[in-house]
């Protein structure tokens, strides 16, 4: 499987602030969560804020996660970066186990069904607790299909740049 060069996975974001030597508080999207100090660098970004940091350095806090940031000395400059997402380029990332896949990897894939009904692309995924979702859009027809290998999900190509799902092209 190959990736898109450059890439860009979302893997956290900057929720608080700890203390007054500008450390922030941080959501994690990996796992295990403490992983995410593990890929780097980060770009930061937010409306009218785009910031590359490398050398993060952190550690668990009670049931959240703490960072100390390069060059961000006090809580006024940490207090810029609430509210920014963290990326990494998906190069940095591991490659995936045998029937798992990163969800950035399968946005733009193709979907047809087992009778090669195209369903249109997918758009993104997200979380419902119970199982993942497909949001599958073919002009301005959206679908969300569980993401959920065997009963609806048949096959993922990277090869083919497609998906095959058992699903009603009417549904």
């Amino acid at each position: 499987m190959s990736t898109e060069s450059g890439k860009r996975v979302r893997v956290g974001r900057i929720v608080g602030l700890h203390g007054v030597q500008g450390q922030v508080k941080l959501e994690s999207w990996t796992e295990p969560r403490i992983q995410i100090f593990r890929y780097q660098p980060w770009l930061l970004t937010a409306p009218g804020v785009e910031r590359e940091m490398d050398g993060v350095r952190g550690r668990a806090q009670g049931k959240g996660i703490v960072a100390s940031l390069p060059g961000i000395e006090d809580r006024d400059q940490a207090a810029a970066l609430v509210g920014c997402e963290i990326t990494v380029s998906r190069d940095t990332l591991p490659p995936p186990s045998p029937g798992e896949f990163y969800w950035t990897d399968l946005e733009g894939l193709e979907v047809v069904t087992t009778e090669d009904a195209n369903l249109g692309r997918v758009s993104h995924l997200f979380a419902t607790g119970a199982n993942d979702v497909m949001v599958v859009k073919d002009g301005d027809r959206e679908r969300l299909i569980p993401f959920v290998q065997g009963p609806y999900v048949h096959s993922v190509d990277f090869d083919a740049g497609r998906i095959v799902v058992d699903w009603d092209p009417e549904f």
